[in-house]
């Protein structure tokens, strides 16, 4: 197969994008993935045996709704919840369903995972371009674990359908259609909105769901070809908490965008003085004592990182942490049993920057700025 062609290249530009790929192997399979976006081929596109599958494009974000909105679309907005978890992309490749992560790789766990609890054999049947991109969510999670109430272990939501050759996504209500026909699970849809007078409507959803400790939204026009993104304090002050638990791997860098989007939510939201103060203390508080808490703990001798359980067939479980290792990671395994027949594993990604240079600061190491 001519990839250049499918992904609407020239020759010359192919062969520079190729520079830039990566390669990986799946159950001796050798492929290529695009770790970056270069040249108008989206990050995480895939060249498997002859076959490509189109990476998930960028989504913009708004900070103010009001403005934002009506500035991105022309026509009626589908607003959507947007999760958190991991961006998945399922397609079959020659006869086989495979999950691809955000980045580009097969990822075996997710594998196993959407093959028992999904049944795609029809929707691949009757769409075999389909690539079915959806979340997997919920606090068994060995990327991004978060608690939601109607999930025990994990879960697939998906919230779009796009042809894995060209990247076209579906239409919004025909994406709906047909994901419940084929008895796949998807993402709430709140409405269908003017872009102009949404924004009061817009509001009250994002309110709602941060005071359910949720994520946000995702707008999109009803062609699925303009996408914008909004999220809650709740979900920001998460991002906040989670990262300077870890400051000197994630912290800095998470900080200014998300105390952008809580001073330009502040602002829209026309809060009063005495909301923008808890607001403010809200914020403090996720950053400062996730902070502190990781300083205790390693000063009593405990080390920081990455902690997820997942629970699954054991030659599934065994795949994750290959691939885990493959991916440069170190895993610590701190638990490893069984349960209602399916093994249950608990590890931590081992994030040495944090431990390292909170255990030298301990120690009396000199901070130099």
């Amino acid at each position: 197969m001519e990839y250049h062609r499918t992904l609407g290249l020239s020759p010359d530009a192919f062969e520079t994008v190729l520079d830039h790929v990566e390669r990986a192997s799946y159950e001796g399979t050798e492929y290529r993935h695009v770790p970056d976006y270069r040249r108008g081929v989206e990050r995480g596109t895939v060249l498997f045996d002859g076959e490509v599958v189109r990476g998930f494009p960028k989504v913009p974000r708004t900070l103010v709704l009001a403005a934002g909105v009506p500035q991105q679309f022309d026509g009626p907005v589908a607003v959507e919840e947007k999760l958190d978890g991991y961006n998945v992309r399922v397609a079959r490749l020659d006869g086989d369903v495979l999950a691809f992560s955000r980045g580009g790789l097969v990822c075996p766990y997710t594998t196993w995972f959407v093959e028992r609890e999904l049944d795609l054999d029809g929707l691949f049947d009757d769409h075999p371009t389909a690539a079915v991109c959806g979340e997997v969510i919920g606090p068994e999670n060995p990327y991004t674990a978060r608690d939601y109430p109607d999930v025990d272990s994990l879960a697939f939501r998906a919230f779009d359908w796009r042809d894995r050759e060209s990247g076209d996504p579906l239409d919004v209500r025909e994406r709906r259609e047909r994901y419940g026909e084929y008895g796949v699970p998807q993402t709430r849809l709140f409405g269908v909105y003017d872009p102009d007078d949404a924004a009061a409507d817009l509001r009250e959803i994002v309110d709602e769901l941060d005071a359910d400790g949720r994520e946000g939204i995702v707008m999109k026009s009803l062609d699925g070809t303009s996408q914008l993104k909004y999220t809650t304090s709740a979900a920001n002050r998460g991002d906040l908490a989670y990262a300077f638990s870890l400051p000197f791997d994630y912290g800095q860098s998470f900080m200014f965008r998300r105390l952008i989007r809580e001073a330009f939510q502040s602002i829209e939201w026309d809060e009063s003085p005495a909301a923008a103060n808890e607001r403010a203390r809200a914020v403090g508080e996720a950053i400062v004592l996730s902070m502190t808490d990781a300083i205790e703990r390693i000063a009593d001798g405990e080390a920081v990182g990455e902690r997820h359980t997942v629970r699954g067939d054991p030659d599934a479980i065994d795949a994750l942490l290959a691939h885990l290792d493959e991916q440069g990671l170190t895993i610590d395994v701190e638990a490893d049993d069984r349960a209602d027949g399916e093994r249950v594993v608990t590890f931590c990604k081992r994030v040495q920057s944090t431990n390292d240079k909170i255990r030298g600061y301990l120690d009396g190491q000199i901070v130099r700025e």
